[in-house]
Protein backbone atom coordinates (compact mmCIF):
# COMPACT_ATOMS: atom_id res chain seq x y z
CA UNK A 1 0.00 0.00 0.00
CA UNK A 2 1.28 3.48 -1.12
CA UNK A 3 -1.42 5.72 -0.28
CA UNK A 4 -5.24 5.36 0.73
CA UNK A 5 -7.65 7.69 0.70
CA UNK A 6 -10.72 7.77 2.44
CA UNK A 7 -14.16 10.34 2.43
CA UNK A 8 -15.36 10.96 6.01
CA UNK A 9 -18.03 13.74 5.38
CA UNK A 10 -19.79 15.17 1.94
CA UNK A 11 -22.21 18.28 1.41
CA UNK A 12 -23.33 19.12 -1.88
CA UNK A 13 -19.87 19.15 -4.15
CA UNK A 14 -17.14 19.33 -1.27
CA UNK A 15 -16.53 16.87 1.27
CA UNK A 16 -13.71 15.98 3.83
CA UNK A 17 -11.43 13.02 3.79
CA UNK A 18 -8.58 11.33 5.16
CA UNK A 19 -5.33 11.11 2.95
CA UNK A 20 -2.82 8.43 4.37
CA UNK A 21 0.70 8.60 2.81
CA UNK A 22 3.65 6.70 4.00
CA UNK A 23 4.98 9.89 6.52
CA UNK A 24 1.30 10.71 7.88
CA UNK A 25 -2.41 11.57 7.66
CA UNK A 26 -3.27 14.83 5.61
CA UNK A 27 -6.91 15.56 6.39
CA UNK A 28 -8.27 17.14 2.90
CA UNK A 29 -9.43 19.58 2.14
CA UNK A 30 -5.92 20.85 2.09
CA UNK A 31 -3.80 23.52 1.50
CA UNK A 32 -0.29 22.71 1.02
CA UNK A 33 2.60 25.80 1.03
CA UNK A 34 5.03 25.62 -1.01
CA UNK A 35 8.74 24.47 0.12
CA UNK A 36 10.71 25.64 -3.85
CA UNK A 37 14.06 24.59 -2.58
CA UNK A 38 13.72 22.80 0.94
CA UNK A 39 12.39 25.52 2.91
CA UNK A 40 9.40 27.57 2.76
CA UNK A 41 10.63 30.53 2.46
CA UNK A 42 11.21 31.85 6.08
CA UNK A 43 9.91 29.67 8.28
CA UNK A 44 11.22 27.08 10.35
CA UNK A 45 10.14 23.48 9.49
CA UNK A 46 8.91 23.24 13.07
CA UNK A 47 7.13 26.50 12.62
CA UNK A 48 5.89 24.72 10.35
CA UNK A 49 4.69 21.65 12.69
CA UNK A 50 3.32 24.35 14.95
CA UNK A 51 1.34 25.95 12.03
CA UNK A 52 -0.53 22.90 11.40
CA UNK A 53 1.35 21.93 7.92
CA UNK A 54 0.98 18.42 7.29
CA UNK A 55 2.24 18.33 3.81
CA UNK A 56 4.52 20.48 1.51
CA UNK A 57 5.52 21.18 -1.69
CA UNK A 58 9.49 20.57 -3.62
CA UNK A 59 10.12 21.88 -6.97
CA UNK A 60 12.19 19.10 -8.96
CA UNK A 61 13.45 21.43 -10.99
CA UNK A 62 14.86 24.03 -8.70
CA UNK A 63 16.30 20.83 -6.56
CA UNK A 64 17.75 19.26 -9.63
CA UNK A 65 19.66 21.93 -10.29
CA UNK A 66 20.20 22.63 -6.90
CA UNK A 67 21.50 21.06 -4.62
CA UNK A 68 20.94 17.56 -7.07
CA UNK A 69 19.52 15.03 -7.35
CA UNK A 70 22.16 12.94 -5.65
CA UNK A 71 23.20 15.10 -3.09
CA UNK A 72 19.43 14.40 -1.70
CA UNK A 73 19.44 10.98 -2.51
CA UNK A 74 22.46 10.07 -0.81
CA UNK A 75 21.79 11.83 2.43
CA UNK A 76 18.45 10.25 2.51
CA UNK A 77 15.89 11.99 0.97
CA UNK A 78 13.94 15.08 1.01
CA UNK A 79 12.36 14.71 4.05
CA UNK A 80 15.95 13.24 6.05
CA UNK A 81 17.59 16.17 4.08
CA UNK A 82 15.43 18.75 5.02
CA UNK A 83 14.39 17.35 8.71
CA UNK A 84 10.64 17.46 7.49
CA UNK A 85 8.80 14.80 9.31
CA UNK A 86 5.42 14.73 7.46
CA UNK A 87 4.14 14.36 3.99
CA UNK A 88 5.90 15.80 0.78
CA UNK A 89 4.44 15.91 -2.43
CA UNK A 90 7.17 16.85 -5.39
CA UNK A 91 6.28 18.64 -8.51
CA UNK A 92 7.15 17.05 -11.89
CA UNK A 93 9.23 20.08 -12.96
CA UNK A 94 7.03 20.69 -16.01
CA UNK A 95 5.33 23.95 -15.20
CA UNK A 96 9.07 25.55 -14.40
CA UNK A 97 10.37 24.46 -17.50
CA UNK A 98 7.03 25.86 -19.22
CA UNK A 99 7.81 29.12 -17.25
CA UNK A 100 11.32 29.46 -18.72
CA UNK A 101 10.16 30.55 -22.56
CA UNK A 102 12.48 31.37 -24.91
CA UNK A 103 15.01 28.89 -22.83
CA UNK A 104 13.31 25.87 -23.42
CA UNK A 105 12.55 23.56 -26.87
CA UNK A 106 9.67 21.32 -26.43
CA UNK A 107 10.17 17.68 -28.65
CA UNK A 108 8.06 14.69 -28.52
CA UNK A 109 11.06 12.87 -26.33
CA UNK A 110 11.48 15.39 -23.82
CA UNK A 111 12.20 19.39 -22.71
CA UNK A 112 15.49 20.97 -23.87
CA UNK A 113 16.19 24.16 -21.31
CA UNK A 114 18.72 26.21 -19.96
CA UNK A 115 19.23 26.73 -16.59
CA UNK A 116 17.82 30.10 -15.07
CA UNK A 117 20.72 30.20 -12.36
CA UNK A 118 23.97 29.87 -15.30
CA UNK A 119 22.54 28.87 -18.69
CA UNK A 120 24.02 25.58 -18.83
CA UNK A 121 21.93 23.09 -20.81
CA UNK A 122 19.44 19.99 -19.35
CA UNK A 123 17.00 17.24 -20.63
CA UNK A 124 13.69 16.59 -19.06
CA UNK A 125 12.23 13.57 -20.28
CA UNK A 126 8.98 11.39 -18.69
CA UNK A 127 11.85 9.04 -17.66
CA UNK A 128 14.14 11.24 -15.81
CA UNK A 129 11.77 14.12 -13.98
CA UNK A 130 10.55 10.18 -12.46
CA UNK A 131 14.22 9.21 -11.87
CA UNK A 132 14.84 12.52 -9.95
CA UNK A 133 11.13 12.42 -8.10
CA UNK A 134 12.21 9.41 -6.71
CA UNK A 135 15.79 10.15 -5.95
CA UNK A 136 14.45 13.14 -4.19
CA UNK A 137 11.75 10.61 -2.42
CA UNK A 138 8.78 12.54 -1.81
CA UNK A 139 5.19 10.16 -1.14
CA UNK A 140 3.20 12.11 -3.70
CA UNK A 141 4.99 12.80 -7.28
CA UNK A 142 3.27 14.09 -10.53
CA UNK A 143 3.79 12.65 -13.48
CA UNK A 144 5.78 14.88 -16.47
CA UNK A 145 3.35 17.39 -18.46
CA UNK A 146 3.38 20.11 -20.83
CA UNK A 147 1.58 22.93 -19.88
CA UNK A 148 -0.38 25.17 -22.51
CA UNK A 149 0.13 28.60 -22.42
CA UNK A 150 -2.73 30.93 -22.67
CA UNK A 151 -4.16 32.48 -24.74
CA UNK A 152 -3.79 29.18 -27.46
CA UNK A 153 -5.49 28.21 -30.69
CA UNK A 154 -7.44 24.59 -30.50
CA UNK A 155 -4.52 22.90 -32.53
CA UNK A 156 -1.94 24.28 -30.19
CA UNK A 157 -3.98 22.96 -26.84
CA UNK A 158 -4.60 19.68 -28.35
CA UNK A 159 -0.91 19.06 -29.63
CA UNK A 160 -0.47 19.48 -25.61
CA UNK A 161 -2.54 17.80 -24.28
CA UNK A 162 -1.97 14.41 -26.77
CA UNK A 163 1.78 15.36 -25.22
CA UNK A 164 0.82 15.25 -21.79
CA UNK A 165 -1.11 12.22 -22.53
CA UNK A 166 1.81 10.39 -24.06
CA UNK A 167 4.22 11.71 -21.22
CA UNK A 168 1.56 10.09 -18.81
CA UNK A 169 2.19 6.47 -20.12
CA UNK A 170 5.86 6.83 -19.95
CA UNK A 171 5.94 8.19 -16.54
CA UNK A 172 3.96 5.60 -15.56
CA UNK A 173 5.95 2.47 -17.23
CA UNK A 174 9.41 3.84 -15.80
CA UNK A 175 7.66 4.52 -11.93
CA UNK A 176 6.10 1.23 -11.73
CA UNK A 177 9.93 -0.31 -12.85
CA UNK A 178 11.70 1.65 -10.62
CA UNK A 179 10.02 2.64 -7.20
CA UNK A 180 11.74 0.16 -5.66
CA UNK A 181 14.74 3.02 -5.70
CA UNK A 182 12.94 5.14 -2.97
CA UNK A 183 15.66 6.69 -0.53
CA UNK A 184 13.83 6.32 2.39
CA UNK A 185 15.65 4.79 5.47
CA UNK A 186 15.15 4.14 9.06
CA UNK A 187 15.46 6.63 11.45
CA UNK A 188 18.98 7.96 12.77
CA UNK A 189 19.09 8.06 16.32
CA UNK A 190 17.22 10.68 17.63
CA UNK A 191 15.75 11.96 14.57
CA UNK A 192 12.05 11.37 14.25
CA UNK A 193 10.89 11.67 18.26
CA UNK A 194 8.23 13.32 19.60
CA UNK A 195 4.32 12.05 19.57
CA UNK A 196 2.72 9.78 17.04
CA UNK A 197 1.27 13.36 16.10
CA UNK A 198 4.81 14.08 14.41
CA UNK A 199 3.59 11.57 12.10
CA UNK A 200 7.04 10.04 11.48
CA UNK A 201 7.73 7.06 8.61
CA UNK A 202 5.08 4.00 10.00
CA UNK A 203 7.31 1.35 11.06
CA UNK A 204 6.43 -0.92 7.71
CA UNK A 205 7.92 1.76 5.70
CA UNK A 206 11.72 0.91 7.77
CA UNK A 207 13.71 -1.81 6.16
CA UNK A 208 17.40 -2.61 6.99
CA UNK A 209 18.55 -3.61 3.54
CA UNK A 210 19.66 -0.28 2.34
CA UNK A 211 21.19 -0.40 -0.92
CA UNK A 212 23.83 1.63 -2.80
CA UNK A 213 24.31 5.73 -2.49
CA UNK A 214 21.75 5.51 0.32
CA UNK A 215 18.92 3.88 -1.40
CA UNK A 216 15.72 1.86 -0.03
CA UNK A 217 14.64 -0.84 -1.63
CA UNK A 218 11.46 -1.08 0.21
CA UNK A 219 9.69 -4.69 0.51
CA UNK A 220 6.24 -5.25 -1.07
CA UNK A 221 4.41 -5.12 1.99
CA UNK A 222 5.69 -1.40 2.83
CA UNK A 223 4.37 1.65 1.89
CA UNK A 224 6.09 3.64 -1.42
CA UNK A 225 5.67 6.74 -3.49
CA UNK A 226 2.46 7.74 -5.31
CA UNK A 227 2.49 8.76 -8.61
CA UNK A 228 -0.15 11.07 -9.96
CA UNK A 229 -1.86 11.86 -12.91
CA UNK A 230 -2.18 15.56 -14.69
CA UNK A 231 -5.47 16.49 -16.56
CA UNK A 232 -4.18 19.78 -19.44
CA UNK A 233 -6.11 20.54 -22.51
CA UNK A 234 -5.86 24.46 -21.70
CA UNK A 235 -9.29 26.12 -21.39
CA UNK A 236 -11.40 23.83 -23.85
CA UNK A 237 -13.41 22.36 -22.12
CA UNK A 238 -13.68 19.16 -24.61
CA UNK A 239 -9.87 18.62 -24.46
CA UNK A 240 -9.96 18.87 -20.67
CA UNK A 241 -12.71 15.67 -20.59
CA UNK A 242 -11.00 14.00 -23.12
CA UNK A 243 -7.10 14.74 -21.44
CA UNK A 244 -9.29 13.01 -17.99
CA UNK A 245 -10.92 10.20 -19.18
CA UNK A 246 -7.42 8.99 -21.00
CA UNK A 247 -5.61 9.81 -17.92
CA UNK A 248 -7.68 7.83 -15.75
CA UNK A 249 -7.62 4.98 -18.14
CA UNK A 250 -3.56 4.96 -17.58
CA UNK A 251 -4.70 4.70 -14.28
CA UNK A 252 -3.47 6.77 -11.01
CA UNK A 253 -3.92 6.75 -7.35
CA UNK A 254 -5.09 10.56 -8.08
CA UNK A 255 -5.48 12.96 -10.32
CA UNK A 256 -4.36 16.29 -10.77
CA UNK A 257 -5.77 19.49 -12.61
CA UNK A 258 -3.03 21.08 -14.21
CA UNK A 259 -1.81 24.38 -16.54
CA UNK A 260 -4.06 26.74 -15.22
CA UNK A 261 -2.94 30.75 -13.22
CA UNK A 262 -1.19 30.98 -16.63
CA UNK A 263 -2.78 34.47 -17.11
CA UNK A 264 -6.85 33.64 -18.14
CA UNK A 265 -9.27 35.49 -16.50
CA UNK A 266 -10.36 33.94 -13.25
CA UNK A 267 -13.64 33.39 -14.43
CA UNK A 268 -12.39 31.28 -16.35
CA UNK A 269 -10.57 29.09 -14.06
CA UNK A 270 -13.29 28.03 -12.13
CA UNK A 271 -15.26 27.16 -15.41
CA UNK A 272 -12.44 24.67 -16.44
CA UNK A 273 -11.90 23.89 -13.10
CA UNK A 274 -15.84 22.79 -12.27
CA UNK A 275 -16.33 21.02 -15.89
CA UNK A 276 -12.88 18.88 -15.11
CA UNK A 277 -14.17 17.42 -11.90
CA UNK A 278 -16.81 16.30 -13.14
CA UNK A 279 -14.92 13.95 -15.10
CA UNK A 280 -12.72 12.74 -12.43
CA UNK A 281 -13.35 9.72 -10.23
CA UNK A 282 -15.39 10.45 -6.84
CA UNK A 283 -13.01 8.32 -4.87
CA UNK A 284 -9.80 9.31 -5.69
CA UNK A 285 -7.89 13.06 -4.71
CA UNK A 286 -8.35 15.41 -6.31
CA UNK A 287 -5.34 18.16 -6.57
CA UNK A 288 -5.69 21.87 -8.81
CA UNK A 289 -2.04 22.91 -9.21
CA UNK A 290 -1.03 26.12 -8.31
CA UNK A 291 -4.18 27.98 -7.31
CA UNK A 292 -4.92 30.35 -5.67
CA UNK A 293 -6.41 33.31 -3.13
CA UNK A 294 -7.98 32.30 0.15
CA UNK A 295 -11.41 33.48 -1.31
CA UNK A 296 -10.46 30.75 -3.81
CA UNK A 297 -9.32 27.64 -2.30
CA UNK A 298 -12.70 28.03 -0.54
CA UNK A 299 -14.31 28.64 -3.15
CA UNK A 300 -13.01 24.67 -5.24
CA UNK A 301 -12.84 23.32 -1.83
CA UNK A 302 -16.96 23.91 -2.07
CA UNK A 303 -16.45 22.19 -5.53
CA UNK A 304 -14.75 19.14 -4.20
CA UNK A 305 -11.21 20.13 -5.04
CA UNK A 306 -9.21 17.91 -1.83
CA UNK A 307 -5.64 19.55 -2.34
CA UNK A 308 -4.43 22.87 -3.61
CA UNK A 309 -1.15 24.71 -3.53
CA UNK A 310 -0.06 28.27 -4.14
CA UNK A 311 3.03 30.73 -3.78
CA UNK A 312 0.89 33.61 -2.72
CA UNK A 313 0.86 33.42 0.98
CA UNK A 314 4.66 33.09 0.79
CA UNK A 315 5.30 35.26 -2.44
CA UNK A 316 2.80 38.39 -0.81
CA UNK A 317 4.17 38.21 2.70
CA UNK A 318 7.67 39.23 1.82
CA UNK A 319 5.77 42.41 -0.33
CA UNK A 320 4.18 43.56 2.72
CA UNK A 321 0.65 42.16 1.51
CA UNK A 322 -1.59 40.25 4.42
CA UNK A 323 -4.56 38.48 4.15
CA UNK A 324 -7.00 38.91 7.13
CA UNK A 325 -10.43 37.84 8.43
CA UNK A 326 -11.26 41.51 7.36
CA UNK A 327 -9.62 41.69 4.09
CA UNK A 328 -6.20 42.21 2.53
CA UNK A 329 -3.95 44.43 4.37
CA UNK A 330 -0.86 46.39 2.48
CA UNK A 331 0.94 46.72 5.63
CA UNK A 332 4.01 48.88 4.04
CA UNK A 333 1.33 52.14 3.82
CA UNK A 334 1.91 54.74 6.60
CA UNK A 335 -1.48 54.35 7.68
CA UNK A 336 -0.63 51.42 9.83
CA UNK A 337 2.67 53.38 11.50
CA UNK A 338 1.19 53.99 14.93
CA UNK A 339 -1.65 51.18 14.78
CA UNK A 340 -1.27 49.64 17.90
CA UNK A 341 -4.28 46.92 16.87
CA UNK A 342 -3.35 42.91 15.88
CA UNK A 343 -3.20 42.62 12.36
CA UNK A 344 -6.18 39.95 12.18
CA UNK A 345 -8.14 40.37 15.66
CA UNK A 346 -9.71 37.17 14.80
CA UNK A 347 -6.39 35.43 14.11
CA UNK A 348 -4.64 33.41 16.87
CA UNK A 349 -1.22 32.98 15.22
CA UNK A 350 1.83 34.20 16.80
CA UNK A 351 1.97 37.20 15.02
CA UNK A 352 -1.12 38.64 15.45
CA UNK A 353 -1.53 37.27 19.51
CA UNK A 354 2.01 39.56 19.77
CA UNK A 355 2.62 41.96 17.61
CA UNK A 356 0.88 45.43 16.21
CA UNK A 357 0.42 46.32 12.98
CA UNK A 358 2.95 49.61 14.05
CA UNK A 359 5.45 47.50 14.81
CA UNK A 360 4.62 44.64 11.58
CA UNK A 361 4.69 48.01 9.61
CA UNK A 362 8.23 49.33 11.19
CA UNK A 363 9.77 45.80 10.14
CA UNK A 364 9.11 46.20 6.56
CA UNK A 365 9.65 50.17 6.17
CA UNK A 366 13.01 49.12 8.19
CA UNK A 367 13.75 46.30 5.09
CA UNK A 368 13.90 44.08 8.53
CA UNK A 369 14.43 40.07 7.27
CA UNK A 370 11.96 39.56 10.32
CA UNK A 371 9.09 41.29 8.58
CA UNK A 372 9.49 38.74 5.60
CA UNK A 373 9.23 35.78 8.05
CA UNK A 374 6.49 37.24 10.80
CA UNK A 375 4.25 37.86 7.14
CA UNK A 376 5.32 35.07 6.18
CA UNK A 377 4.09 32.89 9.05
CA UNK A 378 0.79 34.89 9.13
CA UNK A 379 -0.14 34.39 5.63
CA UNK A 380 0.70 30.93 6.21
CA UNK A 381 -1.75 30.48 9.53
CA UNK A 382 -4.44 32.36 7.55
CA UNK A 383 -4.73 29.73 4.56
CA UNK A 384 -4.11 26.75 6.49
CA UNK A 385 -6.59 28.08 9.62
CA UNK A 386 -9.07 29.02 6.54
CA UNK A 387 -8.80 25.22 5.57
CA UNK A 388 -9.24 23.89 8.96
CA UNK A 389 -12.71 26.14 9.37
CA UNK A 390 -13.90 24.75 5.77
CA UNK A 391 -13.58 21.54 6.94
CA UNK A 392 -14.73 21.43 10.46
CA UNK A 393 -17.87 23.64 9.05
CA UNK A 394 -18.13 20.84 6.06
CA UNK A 395 -17.97 17.70 8.99
CA UNK A 396 -20.80 19.26 11.00
CA UNK A 397 -23.16 19.95 7.53
CA UNK A 398 -22.52 23.85 7.45
CA UNK A 399 -22.27 25.45 4.12
CA UNK A 400 -19.75 27.97 3.87
CA UNK A 401 -19.87 29.76 0.49
CA UNK A 402 -17.28 32.80 1.18
CA UNK A 403 -14.18 33.00 3.07
CA UNK A 404 -16.22 35.57 5.01
CA UNK A 405 -18.82 32.89 6.55
CA UNK A 406 -15.97 30.73 7.07
CA UNK A 407 -14.23 33.32 9.27
CA UNK A 408 -17.80 34.02 10.96
CA UNK A 409 -17.77 30.47 12.30
CA UNK A 410 -15.25 29.31 14.93
CA UNK A 411 -13.06 26.56 14.18
CA UNK A 412 -12.45 23.11 15.58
Amino acid sequence: MSLSFCIDSRRGKARTGRLLTPHGVVETPIFMPVGTVGTVKGVPQDTLEELGAHIILGNTYHLYLRPGVSTVRKLGGLHRFMAWRRSILTDSGGFQVFSLNELRKVSEEGVTFRSHLDGSSHFFSPESAMEAQIGLGADIIMAFDECTEYPADRARMRASMELTASWAARSKKYFEEHKHEVPWGAPSEGECSGDAREQQVPRVARNDNEGEAGTRHVTSAAPAQSLFGIVQGGMDRELRRESAERTIEIGFPGYAIGGLSVGEPRELTREIVESTLEHLPADKPRYLMGVGTPEEIVEYANLGVDMMDCVLPTRAARHGLLFTSEGRVSIKQARYAQDAGPLDPNCGCRVCKRYSRAYLRHLYASNELLAQVLNTIHNLSFYLDTMRRVRHSSSLGEECRSLASVWSRPKS
